[in-house]
């Protein structure tokens, strides 16, 4: 009986606080009180405590950050994958307040991967943008976007300026455009997409390639984006 007894201790404070979490007391991106503070509470050591948080956390109803805490997790949001992907309009459909953050923009000369995706001769210009998507303020996404220089040479500073593809697009001259290809696959967060989206290195990531064409079918857009696994559900879509 004594043997059991360290288990029943964090397993009734994970209980405990996963009935807090249920009934509203935190809410989706509540920070979670202290392991010091919640030790005090339940009389424990912060070992058990940490017992009880890891259990929560494996179960995905709260997310750890070294250093910062813990914090009870949003519930996934539904991402739609179809011919018409618009971060914006996808994140109010789905009752989601978007915001993107440009980290960087570069003019440089095109990757093989870049200049395939976009038709371009080897070596041609892009415009490249790095950017954090974030949903309710919570970060959900890293993307990497490239576009054709030449084409869009105004395109970098209505980036800035917007903070909305399908906005510095439609600035740029490009009224419309569909998704021509999707390819998604499954990654591991290195060390510095850890620290954009707070997640601990090694989380896991959805990945997808996509291609994006105009209304006469060329390419105007190669987009990369690494989605936390957690906190998006991708959905596909009739074309």
């Amino acid at each position: 009986m004594t043997r059991d007894k360290p288990d029943a201790l964090w397993r009734a404070i994970h209980d405990s606080l996963h009935a807090d979490i249920a009934a509203g007391r935190y809410a989706p991106g509540d920070k979670l009180p202290t392991e010091a503070a919640l030790a005090a509470r339940f009389a424990v050591n912060r070992h058990t405590v940490r017992r009880a948080l890891g259990a929560l956390a494996d179960a995905g109803t709260i997310r750890t950050r070294r250093g910062a805490g813990a914090f009870v997790a949003h519930r996934p949001t539904d991402y739609p994958l179809g011919r018409r992907v618009r971060f914006h309009q996808n994140l109010r459909a789905a009752g989601r307040l978007p915001a993107r953050d440009i980290l960087a923009i570069e003019t440089r000369a095109a990757d093989a991967d870049e200049a395939r995706a976009l038709g371009l001769a080897p070596g041609a210009k892009v415009h490249v943008c790095d950017g954090l998507s974030r949903a309710d303020g919570v970060p959900v996404a890293l993307f990497r976007s490239s576009f054709p220089a030449t084409r869009l040479p105004a395109l970098p500073e209505a980036l800035t300026r917007l903070h909305s593809i399908t906005a510095a697009l439609r600035a740029a001259g490009v009224a419309d455009y569909t998704r021509a290809s999707t390819r998604l696959t499954a990654t591991l967060a290195d060390p510095t997409q850890a620290l954009h989206l707070e997640l601990t290195p090694g989380a896991p990531l959805l990945r997808t390639l996509s291609i994006n064409i105009d209304a006469e079918g060329h390419p105007v857009e190669y987009g990369r984006t690494w989605f936390a696994g957690d906190r998006i559900t991708l959905t596909l879509t009739d074309p």
